[in-house]
């Protein structure tokens, strides 16, 4: 019998040691979580919807990006992707498609210092907008140009900053929208003369209305650097030395109202609209973000909801943003990180 509990009693004390290192082992489990949980609840919410994920197999051959990339525009019907980009000797306008197979490059010389970039999809006429923010001969402009490259036309004086109306000058014109009416919406300026807002008639066919008043107050602006239009008539700037983004009537260019809650440790440099209309996408270049808003609906557009965000690596410094209308991907131009990346909607294979 004494044999026996001999060999009983080190089972017994192995027993007792597992069971208080499992004991501690998970006390001290739930005490670090719940510091964690305190801490997390401590930040603003974010990534919470994971809207978006990277999509790392875009572009197949990255290699050529060779310079600062500094605006990316979606063709709304072709398979193209159109990256702008600075440089010495490099190529100003990359073609890839919405795969990301790179197609062609822009080696034209009317382009100096590329800024924002637009791409259109008509009956008529496909076309890409590039605003040039350069000071040589073709700088301080708005121009047109085909799918291919070819110049179609020039809005603004070439090589002449300016406030002028007539004939029409920009002083660094940031970005150009053009509408489904095929009117055209540009705001100049990224830090020159001018800090307007500007509504031109289809084809650039004259001033509809303007905006034109430096400040912070209702409708003036301080380095507008980005512009869209949400799907029930409003444009949409991203007022970047105000850190704010201001709403205003298509029509008519009335203001409608500001948001700046969402604003308070970066400014918006881009604004646009997912493609169902649901989100604003906006880039927030010095935190290296990409945030989501909740579009208002019809009537007062209240403050601003952060939905969702997407926190990219450090001085990876997102530029501006556009958006496919037929996959819903996102791609963000990023200087920091010269290159161009997408993002695909998570509920989409």
């Amino acid at each position: 019998m004494f044999a026996s509990v001999k060999r009983i009693k080190p089972f017994v004390v192995f027993v007792m040691i597992v069971s208080l290192l499992s004991l501690w082992i998970f006390l001290l489990t739930r005490f670090t979580n719940s510091a964690s949980a305190r801490y997390y609840l401590k930040l603003p919410k974010v990534a919470e919807k994971n809207l978006y994920k990277l999509d790392t197999a875009w572009p197949n051959f990255p290699e050529y990006f060779s310079g600062q990339v500094f605006g990316v525009a979606v063709d709304p019907v072709a398979d193209v992707v159109y990256v702008a980009q600075r440089g010495e000797s490099v190529p100003k306008v990359l073609m890839f498609t919405e795969q990301g197979y790179f197609l062609r490059k822009w080696n034209t010389t009317t382009i100096e210092m590329p800024h924002g970039i637009f791409a259109t999809n008509t009956a008529s006429l496909s076309s890409v907008w590039v605003t040039d923010v350069g000071n040589g001969k073709y700088g301080h402009t708005v121009k047109q140009y085909t799918p291919s490259g070819k110049l179609l036309q020039i809005l603004g004086t070439p090589g002449t900053p300016g406030s002028n109306l007539n004939p029409l000058q920009f002083d660094q014109p940031a970005e150009v929208f053009v509408s489904n009416k095929e009117e055209i919406y540009i705001v100049d300026g990224d830090g020159g003369l001018n800090n307007r807002l500007i509504k031109l008639a289809n084809q650039g066919l004259g001033i509809v209305w303007m905006r034109a008043e430096k400040g912070a107050g209702p409708s003036q602006f301080y380095i507008p650097h980005s512009v869209t239009e949400d799907n029930v008539g409003r444009i949409w700037v991203a007022d970047r030395g105000n850190k704010r983004l201001q709403a205003f009537d298509a029509a008519s260019g009335e203001w409608l109202g500001s948001w700046s809650s969402c604003f308070t440790d970066d400014a918006p440099y881009s604004v646009r609209l997912t493609s169902d209309k649901k989100f604003f996408i906006v880039a927030q270049l010095n935190v290296n973000r990409i945030v989501f808003l909740s579009v208002p609906p019809i009537g007062d557009i209240g403050t601003c909801r952060i939905e969702d965000t997407i926190q990219l690596a450090d001085d990876v410094k997102p530029h501006l943003v556009d958006v496919s209308q037929k996959t819903g991907a996102i791609y963000v131009a990023e200087i920091g990180a010269r290159q161009a990346q997408k993002f695909i909607p998570t509920n989409r294979k």
